[in-house]
Order: C-alpha cells, then sequence, then structure tokens
C-alpha cells in the first residue's frame, strides 16, 4: 500500500492511498487548489483514482473532491444522507459499505456528531493482513480534541450524537488501529487540536480529555463549553461546497 497525508490550508489534512500492485487509488478531503498534487501522486504510483471521499460537507474550506474526480474520471462520494442537501449527482455511500481498491479495502463508518453526514474510512490493506490498519477520523475525532458540535445549529443535541458515536462505534475498534484526522492544530473544528498529526486509539483513549469523559451530560458540557469561535465565511463555504 502507498499512503499519502498532505498538510494544506485552515490546518486540513487530506490523504491519498490505495494499492500500487493493482494500480488503484483514493483521495479523500481534497482542498480546492490542491487538485494537480492528486494527480501527480497518482501518476508516480502508476495508478488510476477510483473513488474521491469527503468524509462531511465542510464549513471551513472550499472541496476540490468534484473537481478531482472530473480530472480523473473517478466517483466523487459523500455520505447518503447528502442526497436530499446537495445540489448536484454524486455517488452515495452507506454505513459498513466496503470499497475495493485493489488489496487496499475501505469501510465505510457513518460518524456523525460534528456534522450529521460525517463518515469515518477504517482502511485494511488485504496484503499485509485480515486487520484494519488505520482509520481516517474526518472531523470526528482529532488528534487530542473532538470535532465542534455546533455546525448544524444544535450544539447540545450533536454533542450527545458526537458522544454516542464516540462511544459506540470509534472506540470499540482496536487499540492498535492508526488515527489520521481531517485537520490538526490552527483549526477551528475543534477545540485544543494537537499539532501532531496521527495517532492510535489507545493513545487517544488514554490521553485525549474528551474521551476520558465516560458521562454523556458531562461530555456535552464538556465540548459546548469549548467550541470555538465560528468562520466568519462559513456560512458562504458551505454553501459553495452544497452547489458544488
Amino acid at each position: 500500500m502507498f499512503f499519502k497525508q498532505l498538510a494544506t490550508r485552515e490546518s486540513s489534512l487530506s490523504y491519498f492511498f490505495g494499492c500500487g500492485t493493482l494500480g488503484k487509488a483514493v483521495a479523500v478531503d481534497v482542498v480546492a487548489g490542491d487538485e494537480d498534487w492528486f494527480v501527480e501522486q497518482a501518476s508516480n504510483a502508476k495508478s488510476e483514482i477510483t473513488h474521491v471521499i469527503d468524509t462531511h460537507i465542510h464549513a471551513d474550506h472550499y472541496s476540490g473532491g468534484r473537481k478531482l474526480a472530473a480530472m480523473t474520471g473517478a466517483a466523487y462520494c459523500l455520505h447518503e444522507s447528502n442526497q436530499d442537501f446537495v445540489r448536484f449527482p454524486f455517488t452515495p455511500l452507506r454505513d459498513g459499505q466496503t470499497i475495493e481498491a485493489g488489496n487496499t479495502i475501505v469501510k465505510v463508518m457513518h460518524t456523525p456528531g460534528h456534522t450529521p453526514d460525517g463518515m469515518s474510512l477504517v482502511v485494511t490493506d488485504k496484503r499485509r493482513g485480515d486487520e484494519p490498519w488505520f482509520v481516517l477520523t474526518g472531523d470526528t475525532l482529532f488528534v487530542g480534541a473532538v470535532g465542534r458540535p455546533d455546525l448544524a445549529g444544535r450544539e447540545r443535541e450533536m454533542a450527545g450524537v458526537l458522544f454516542d458515536t464516540l462511544r459506540t462505534r470509534i472506540l470499540p475498534l482496536p487499540d492498535t488501529l492508526e488515527i489520521f484526522p481531517g485537520h490538526q492544530a490552527g483549526s477551528v473544528c475543534g477545540a485544543g487540536l494537537s499539532g501532531k498529526p496521527s495517532s492510535t486509539l489507545g493513545f487517544e483513549k488514554r490521553w485525549n480529555p474528551a474521551l476520558t469523559i465516560s458521562n454523556r451530560e458531562k461530555f456535552i458540557e464538556y465540548v459546548v463549553r469549548e467550541i470555538p469561535v465560528r468562520p466568519a465565511n462559513m456560512d458562504q463555504i458551505i454553501a459553495t461546497n452544497v452547489a458544488g
């Protein structure tokens, strides 16, 4: 498997990975303006980009996912809950669905809380073994923090959804699983993000302040209290990403 992490604008982290043996690749959370980088990486890896995935509708940066998909002929993918929300066709992904990119297997996990449509992607390299290797957590779980729950305008409700997602979907995964989030320190998508761009689930269980709170109401109070200032152009960015 090849794997690239791209640190880009607004402290965002994008991903390019796949199977070099069979020449298939996946691009995740592409930021507008970075499309040529992914085309270059695919050429270097002698691979075809088959899927371009946004883990959710972004509120802090303009997505380049749809443009990259058009440039490469790949499927542009969002969670299926966006079918009545966005204004363009896309390939809907559902919870539990698997995507095969050669020997690289991507399992879709619906992980709402930061946004209603949030997804995490659990990735396995069949040449390495049958157990998952890493998870792209989007804006659900960061290194040292969790996603802000207020973008849908119902912060206490969504904070509760985030708690349930973390407890029932993320935390049961193996402690050895590597975590690659959608942002690092400097992002307004969460409070207290680390500058370290990756971690393991076991480390986060021990040291991430939000994950040490096992009481739902206390978690809600903690997350709501820590919400950063909303980006000034957030509504414009969402509207543009929804319109495509």
